[in-house]
């Protein structure tokens, strides 16, 4: 009954949610009416499930006062026969609410700022991380999503040192949080000639995008400078300054933007930037103090964590953080990772039902 119990305080919580959504003193309040539609969007899946377990729990002490009380034979083995369909439906209903249970990051449906920065290995860490931003952009554009670039800085032969780019659509950070790290490959380099293989690294880290209301930022604490944008070629240099560099003086964080040709639209996206990283330091602490409470089997996302490794020469990818191996690197590497996103997030949820079952013990 302790299920039920927490299911109806769930179901308490939705319908207050429903009264302040209509109320009309809320509807002024655009950040409380968003918030308030995304708990309900959160809350309508388990107080739905809740009913249909609800409804079961009567039918099943239905047919047991059935079988305790009545002297009709034929009643008793009607109930009986229905009693054995209702309680294997009854275990896999609570299965079920157990995960719907987990609670779920509240960043999971926002869209993400993803930065892939070359590591060791030099020419050839700068070609992979050319490879990592072509792998997810090809993945987000069979989902959908939109890529939009905010920094660039290229090496030879069509390797980047660094890439900041935004990704926007449904879902984005539920998926590729899973990403952060540092991502290690094994390959012989086109410039070996002796075939002999090299291991090289880029790291990457994917952070949600975030709302003015969520990180503040002081203006006074900011040191803005303004200067003329390059590239590569002599392409996308402006004859006006309009690339900007933003330092947060209280952190040393610095971002940049050049892609724009307008000075404005290149402060908001390293504005954009800015507000995504200090949010990751506020979150990072946050998960640091759960961390040490718990193991998290998935990883924190830290970027000094070696996550993944593409080995060429054997068409193979492991994950290190749940030990999964798979022999189609050249499908992943064109931007499917349906199943690898699909076996971390299990791993997540398994571990948190797990997690969440040893507290209640």
């Amino acid at each position: 009954m302790k299920l039920l119990e927490k299911l109806k305080k769930i179901k308490d919580r939705f319908e207050q949610v429903n009264e302040e959504l209509s109320d009309p003193a809320n509807q002024s309040n655009r950040e409380k009416v968003i918030n308030l539609s995304r708990e309900r969007m959160n809350l309508s899946e388990i107080v739905s499930a809740y009913e249909k377990y609800n409804r079961l729990i009567t039918n099943i002490e239905g047919n047991k006062e059935i079988i305790d009380s009545s002297s009709e034979k034929e009643l008793i083995e009607l109930a009986n026969l229905e009693l054995k369909e209702l309680l294997p439906q009854k275990d896999s209903l609570e299965e079920g609410i157990k995960v719907l249970l987990i609670p779920k990051d509240p960043n999971d449906d926002k869209s993400v700022i993803m930065e892939i920065r070359a590591g060791t290995g030099g020419e050839e860490a700068a070609l992979f991380a050319a490879d990592l931003f072509r792998m997810y952009s090809r993945h987000a554009e069979v989902r959908g999503w939109k890529v939009e670039l905010i920094d660039l800085s290229e090496a030879g032969l069509g390797g980047i040192k660094e890439v900041i780019f935004s990704v926007n659509g449904e879902n984005v950070f539920g998926d590729l949080k899973y990403e952060s790290g540092v991502h290690r490959v094994q390959r012989v380099p086109e410039t070996e000639g002796s075939g002999r293989v090299h291991t090289s690294a880029a790291t990457v880290a994917v952070l949600p995008e975030v709302e003015d209301v969520q990180v503040e930022i002081n203006p006074s604490e900011l040191k803005i400078d303004v200067f003329r944008s390059g590239g590569a070629g002599g392409q996308n240099v402006n004859k006006v300054e309009t690339a900007i560099r933003i330092t947060h003086l209280p952190t040393g964080l610095v971002v940049q933007c050049q892609d724009e040709r307008s000075q404005l639209k290149n402060r908001q996206k390293a504005m954009k930037v800015l507000r995504a990283r200090l949010f990751d330091i506020k979150v990072k602490e946050q998960n640091d103090e759960i961390s040490a409470k718990r193991k998290n089997m998935v990883g924190s996302g830290d970027r000094s964590d070696k996550i993944r490794t593409y080995n060429f020469p054997q068409n193979r990818v492991t994950d290190h953080r749940i030990g999964l191996t798979l022999y189609n690197l050249a499908n992943i590497v064109e931007g499917d990772l349906s199943e690898l996103i699909e076996q971390l997030k299990l791993a997540d949820r398994t571990e948190k039902l797990q997690s969440n079952i040893e507290n209640e013990k």
